[in-house]
């Protein structure tokens, strides 16, 4: 880190303090002995904890990135908690510590670092950040529960929604979505949360009383802000484009990223475009609902007329626009349709939204007063066009550099007759390594990534070389768990290959012997939605049977509520796909069994693998090897990790993929996850 002379000796003093109180946190008599003794445990000391958490310190008070592998176990929490905790106070500044999921978010403010404040006798502050659209707006919901509140609306009368968002505002501390205690209509919430365009600052009259501006006063005086990583990106894009002032994060001087194994796959997405036919008919509702005769533009008027007629041509256009990527996708076998070159679809659209934004602002000039509610909320919408516009303009041309484009259908699937008609157009970055090795990796601030899963066969190189770390240092640690004692795996040398007609079948039937052997208390993780419901219906006998709940994801419940059921009862078994193999806690007797039916390879055709394949081609790589393999064998150690999550959990592990012994790819897979005894079936 390279700070101006005059500053240099005050900043080496200060961040001097972060290594020796980490150092003296960690010493044999370290507070958690006294808190362990004072609540009847046993202290049992965690040397690699120790190890990451005064790599964690060295790093923050050289201004060196860190990247560490620090398996489940090691309480990576604290390790980085104690020295973030200890840099902020002496920087002054916050430390920033990003998550992929709610749920260690909500563990870290609301269980961790209340502990380590009292533990510490520190007197520091902690806040969890969230982009503001989860925040109730107390003048938009006024504004819709006013006179003619209704017309603010795409859809029909939302007055018993909105009179109990009243009743709850009124009781919330915090005004958060999450914290609403019934479901909002989904088509509601974006006319009544906080949002920028909409937002006018002191000039409103609940800006004292705003949750959105009550939340970033305490972001701006905190000591440590936890947020996720979709909102991280966010806030990194507009940093590289904007004023610090514009950006949703406040300063911070360092930056934990914790489940870092996502960070490739969330840069790619958040640094890339997303436009769906679902946000371009609601955003053109808001204006005017041809279906209901609702919106901003429904009280008579001639120029309101004109804009309304303005606005039936381009859903019509919109529909037609969006329906030419449906038909391409109906007609090939993929769930997602690659665009290699622009011209191949046509764009009429754009030109027209150019013309509605034109119209929109003569009507908004012609709007007399400046504290107009309904000119507000007209403005937002003129910017949304705007942007909605160019997202659509840069799609058809592919004009952002080093990007693959491609559509798919978002709820069905155009070749089965079950799309709902939401067509989404993406683009993501090729050159994700370049990227953040630039606007992150390189500036003067300290990044400190970790994750219980990012080497393969004992290496950091494929990570660090897929999202471009530099300046710093790489540790991996060991596991604190006895996996020849904890952990018996199976594996198998009389399964068909995936690639073989009858390997569903096959795996039908192994599933249910060993869910048997358990009794339940088993996940067990598939890599496609169609075996996966392949395999539930062919079992679906066998779990009544059985006494067996079977909990399957995409049916009813939300992951959470599946976690919920699954906790609860002793008997239960659960179907997940991708989201279930990583981010997922279940420690204790619930959770013996975790059955993996195919080695996690990703879809070869889909346009984003295919396109990272075809560079590293080019740079005279093996795509297989350089990519596909390690890609795999990262998402198969999150898998297999679901298992032991403390030093009394016991189980076993089934791999019904026979590749791991046949093939000598297999062999990698085997040998990036902990040693223990193997049985063959």
């Amino acid at each position: 880190m390279i700070l101006p002379a005059e500053h240099t000796d005050e900043w080496e003093r200060t961040v001097s303090e972060v290594s020796a109180k980490t150092k003296e946190f960690f010493s044999p008599d370290t507070p958690l002995k006294r808190a362990a003794e004072l609540g009847g445990r046993p202290y049992e000391r965690r040397i690699q904890q120790e190890q990451m958490a005064f790599a964690v310190a060295d790093a923050m008070e050289k201004g060196r990135n860190l990247c560490v592998e620090a398996p489940t176990g090691v309480g990576k929490s604290f390790a980085y908690l104690i020295p973030a905790i200890y840099h902020a106070l002496t920087m002054h500044k916050a430390v920033l510590i990003t998550t992929e999921t709610i749920h260690l978010q909500e563990q870290l403010v609301n269980r961790d670092l209340p502990f380590l404040r009292k533990l510490l006798g520190l007197d520091f502050t902690f806040v969890i950040a969230k982009g503001r659209a989860n925040y109730l707006c107390k003048r938009r919901l006024a504004l819709l529960r006013g006179a003619g509140g209704n017309d603010y609306l795409p859809m029909q009368t939302a007055g018993p929604d909105l009179e109990r968002l009243a009743d709850w505002a009124r009781e919330t501390e915090d005004g958060s979505r999450s914290s609403i205690p019934f479901r909002v209509e989904p088509q509601l919430w974006p006319c009544v949360c906080s949002e920028a365009s909409t937002c006018r600052g002191q000039k409103c009259a609940d800006f004292h009383n705003c949750f959105y501006w009550k939340a970033r006063k305490l972001w701006d005086k905190a000591d440590l802000v936890v947020t996720n990583h979709a909102l991280f990106f966010t806030d990194l894009k507009i940093r590289e484009i904007e004023h610090e002032e514009s950006c949703p994060l406040p300063p911070y001087c360092a930056i934990v990223f914790d489940e870092a194994h996502t960070m490739e796959d969330n840069a790619a997405e958040h640094l890339g475009l997303h436009v769906n036919s679902y946000s371009v008919r609601y955003l053109l509702n808001r204006l005017f609902n041809p279906a209901n005769g609702r919106g901003l533009l429904s009280r008579p008027g001639a120029a309101s007329m004109a804009l309304r007629g303005m606005i039936g041509r381009v859903h019509e256009s919109a529909a037609g626009f969006f329906a030419q990527f449906e038909e391409s996708l109906s007609r090939q076998s993929d769930e997602c349709l690659r665009i290699s070159r622009p011209g191949l679809f046509q764009d009429p659209l754009s030109p027209l939204f150019s013309e509605l934004e034109s119209m929109l602002r003569d009507y908004l000039d012609d709007e007399e007063e400046e504290n107009n509610d309904r000119k507000t909320e007209l403005s937002a919408q003129l910017e949304r066009c705007t942007a909605c516009r160019s997202e659509i303009e840069q799609f058809i041309s592919m004009s952002l550099p080093q990007q693959v484009y491609w559509a798919e259908a978002r709820g069905g699937s155009p070749r089965q007759g079950t799309s709902t008609g939401n067509v989404e157009l993406s683009s993501a970055p090729l050159n994700v390594a370049e990227i953040l090795n630039r606007i992150l990796f390189t500036k003067e601030i300290p990044v400190i990534l970790t994750s219980a899963t990012l080497a393969v066969h004992g290496s950091l190189d494929y990570f660090v070389r897929r999202i471009g770390f530099s300046g710093g240092d790489g540790l991996i640690l060991d596991s604190p768990f006895d996996y020849r004692k904890q952990v018996k795996l199976f594996l198998s040398r009389s399964m068909p290959l995936p690639s073989e007609r009858n390997f569903n079948d096959a795996a039908s039937d192994n599933i249910r012997d060993f869910v048997l052997r358990t009794q339940g208390r088993a996940f067990v993780l598939f890599t496609s939605y169609g075996m996966l419901k392949y395999c539930a219906e062919r079992l679906h006998r066998f779990f009544l049977a059985s006494g067996i709940r079977l909990l399957i994801q995409g049916d009813a419940l939300s992951r959470s509520a599946m976690l919920d059921e699954f906790k609860k009862g002793r008997h239960s078994v659960i179907f997940g796909a991708t989201s279930f193999w990583t981010g997922v806690d279940v420690p204790g007797e619930a959770l013996s069994n975790v059955i993996i039916t195919k080695l996690p390879f990703s879809v070869p055709s889909h346009p984003l693998i295919a396109a990272r394949c075809e560079r590293i081609q080019q740079e005279g790589g093996n795509p297989f090897r350089d990519y596909s393999i390690p890609d795999a064998v990262l998402k198969f150690r999150q898998g297999i990790g679901r298992l032991i999550r403390s030093k009394t959990d016991t189980g076993i592990i089934v791999v019904l993929d026979p590749r791991v012994l046949s093939k000598q790819y297999g062999r990698l897979f085997l040998e990036s996850i902990p040693p223990c005894p193997v049985e063959y079936f």
